[in-house]
């Protein structure tokens, strides 16, 4: 799979493509919200709010790789999605192509949800970065910055959303734990900012 960010895009606002979903979608907003605080803090510079010249350029700078990171996650968030669809559409006539399918599958879900706990993470910094910058950025930026923790917050609820959407289909108890742990720290993350 060949997938552009302009193609997930593209297929998240396309209501009748059910190749995409909320864990595209919450990468997505992870990267504009990274874009948009890396705009604040570069804007903020020119005069400067509490912070160095430095701070707001390591902030942006660390922005604009967060964003890339997440522009990714979509695009990897949309091929586990495509990894479950050919798992469940693997052969199912003998009892060795049975285990090789339930063999796909598990690798597909653990996969399906590793790359939202990824973007997860990712959300998490783009957040907190953001909220380094409120009462220390340009004001005139601060609908801005409001906009850009509200996506970044919001993906990372999404983004725990998708990981929760996928455990049903894991077997593994110990992976399944895991996941829970990391779901409750992302979550309490966000609360506690």
């Amino acid at each position: 799979m060949n997938l552009k960010i302009t193609n997930v895009l593209d297929k998240i606002i396309d209501s009748d493509d059910t190749t995409v979903g909320g864990g595209s979608a919450s990468a997505l907003s992870g990267a504009m919200a990274a874009g948009m605080i890396a705009m604040v803090a570069k804007l903020s510079k020119k005069k400067p709010v509490n912070f160095t010249v430095e701070q707001y350029d390591a902030i942006a700078a660390e922005c604009d790789a967060l964003s890339a990171q997440l522009q990714q996650g979509c695009i990897d968030d949309t091929a586990a999605y495509c990894m479950i669809v050919d798992a469940f559409r693997l052969p199912k006539g003998t009892e060795e192509e049975k285990a090789a399918r339930s063999a796909a599958v598990q690798k597909a879900a653990i996969r399906a949800a590793e790359v939202p706990l990824a973007n997860a993470r990712l959300n998490a910094r783009v957040r907190e970065l953001g909220a380094m910058l409120r009462g220390n950025s340009n004001p005139a930026c601060l609908s801005d910055l409001t906009s850009a923790l509200y996506l970044a917050e919001g993906g990372v609820k999404d983004c725990v959303l998708n990981i929760q959407a996928n455990l049903g289909m894991i077997k593994d108890p110990a992976e399944q734990a895991k996941m829970k742990d990391a779901m409750l720290e992302l979550l309490l993350q966000v609360i506690c900012y």
